[in-house]
């Protein structure tokens, strides 16, 4: 079973002594599914420690969105990483995380700027500011990360490179239910028929795919191609673009060479839903 610590100095005295022998690290936010178990996985693939952590980290939510009700189930959880290895869970509260007078912030802004960086403002640096504060808190170790959250995984890494950090970081592709959708915690709002509904977003993926094997080679077209689903589906569309796999940034005079990120944020219902493929990387995803 894994050890449970809730205390900074106890885990970080807990990953120096796993750090002997080789320490991965899988930060989460809990209400695990199957692709954070695959992050576990990946990890014992590259060290025999594994610590993951369980943190609702409330300086990247904003005012309006679900850090009261995101789902919170620790036992379970726990059980979860009992049955995938994890040796160490990390799980503090807010107060251990962020202690009293606590003003520091970590920005990354120019990966942050696009996609979900206009409607979410504020959000990745608090996701860059807590990540910062786990992996000074694990220390030298390999962490890895989900691509589903690609913005994400991009800020990350840069952080990593810009401050220094001795950290190897690894992502893993998206784990999708037997339907096509994406693996989310959020999911968990969405009713059968909304459900239903959100499968639009991994079929219109899958055409942007078809049309990039079949020579399309055009950002705008390829983004119009999967954003005809979404906007019949979805209660609102934040964004269905693409842009260069590695900045994020608009791809010039919209053309793409090898590769590039197609990127869709939209809501079903009251539920923000996020999927991402690497056109010319990533393997076709496949709709039940």
């Amino acid at each position: 079973m894994a050890q449970v610590l809730r205390s900074v100095a106890a885990f970080r005295a807990a990953c120096d002594q796993a750090r002997v022998r080789g320490l991965g690290f899988v930060p989460t936010m809990g209400a695990l599914h199957e692709g954070h178990l695959a992050l576990v996985t990946e990890a014992k693939r590259h060290a025999p420690i594994v610590a993951a952590s369980i943190f609702v980290n409330p300086t990247q939510f904003g005012p309006n969105e679900d850090f009261a009700r995101y789902p919170r189930d620790l036992e379970a959880d726990l059980a979860k990483l009992d049955a995938v290895g994890a040796d160490l869970l990390f799980a503090p509260d807010v107060a251990e995380m962020y202690p009293a007078g606590e003003q520091t912030r970590v920005n990354v802004p120019l990966v942050a700027a696009p996609l979900c960086g206009r409607f979410r403002p504020g959000h990745f640096e608090g996701v860059a500011t807590v990540v910062t504060k786990l992996l000074a808190i694990v220390g030298p170790c390999t962490a890895v990360f989900g691509r589903k959250d690609y913005q994400q995984l991009a800020v990350i890494r840069r952080l990593v490179i810009d401050l220094r950090l001795p950290t190897t970081v690894i992502g893993v592709p998206t784990v999708r239910d037997l339907d096509g959708l994406a693996k989310s915690s959020r999911n968990l709002y969405l009713s059968p028929v909304q459900r239903a509904r959100a499968l639009a977003i991994p079929r219109s993926l899958a055409q942007a795919q078809a049309a990039f094997a079949s020579g399309e080679r055009n950002a705008a077209t390829l983004a119009r191609v999967a954003r005809v689903q979404v906007e019949a589906a979805a209660d609102d569309v934040d964004y269905v673009e693409v842009v260069d796999a590695d900045s994020l940034s608009p791809l010039m005079d919209n053309k793409i060479d090898d590769r590039a990120l197609i990127a869709i944020a939209c809501h079903v219902g009251q539920t923000r839903l996020i999927d991402n493929v690497v056109l010319g990387e990533d393997a076709p995803v496949i709709v039940g």
